[in-house]
């Protein structure tokens, strides 16, 4: 498909990514649009095995992760879609510092159309993080999610510099999931 929209919606851990993305492609399909939804860290973790759960990636070394990322992302590319959606982080927190989730060598084989870059209100990132005892989390203060915030906008605009693909920023509000999905429509053209 010539016309394929390789659209990567990056956010932080809590800013309801999932939900706004399930919204988006369920928009997607009542106006009938052919779409496919991956995330890049499953994508990850089906090549290591079934053995390793998605927390532990980021303390991977990082010869380690780097090419569980060209993997996926030449599996992911494979992906025929009229919209293929690519659920991801636009940096990972290792302990050596903040890795890009999305580096130079992955753009190019990605080749995205559109950068969505969803956002939250801080105070509302951190209540979430408190509330999901399902994941192994960093220690959450409203501080550090602010630096968070602030490292995925440098990422993603670098992302989109490198690729020619334009970012879109898209706050999530609390209850207005339906807004955020028809604003990355929007942005998608759609």
């Amino acid at each position: 498909m010539a016309d394929v929209k390789r659209v990567i919606i990056v956010g932080i851990p809590a800013v309801g990514k999932t939900t706004v993305v399930a919204r988006l492609v369920k928009l997607l399909k009542e106006k009938k649009k052919n779409v496919k939804v991956v995330s890049f860290g499953s994508e990850m973790i089906r090549n290591v095995g079934s053995s390793s759960d998605r927390d532990k990636l980021r303390t991977m070394p990082r010869t380690m992760q780097a090419r569980l990322q060209l993997q996926a992302a030449r599996s992911i590319r494979r992906i025929k879609a009229e919209f293929l959606i690519i659920d991801t982080h636009a940096f990972i927190a290792t302990p050596s510092g903040y890795y890009p989730g999305l580096p130079s060598s992955i753009l190019d084989i990605l080749e995205p159309t559109h950068f969505i870059s969803l956002t939250a209100k801080p105070e509302m990132i951190f209540s979430r993080r408190q509330q999901d005892k399902s994941r192994a989390r960093d220690i959450n203060t409203i501080t550090l999610i602010k630096r968070e915030l602030s490292i995925q906008d440098a990422m993603i605009s670098a992302c989109s510099v490198h690729s020619g693909a334009p970012v879109m920023p898209v706050l999530n509000k609390d209850g207005r999931i339906d807004e955020s999905a028809n604003r990355i429509l929007k942005a998608m053209r759609v």
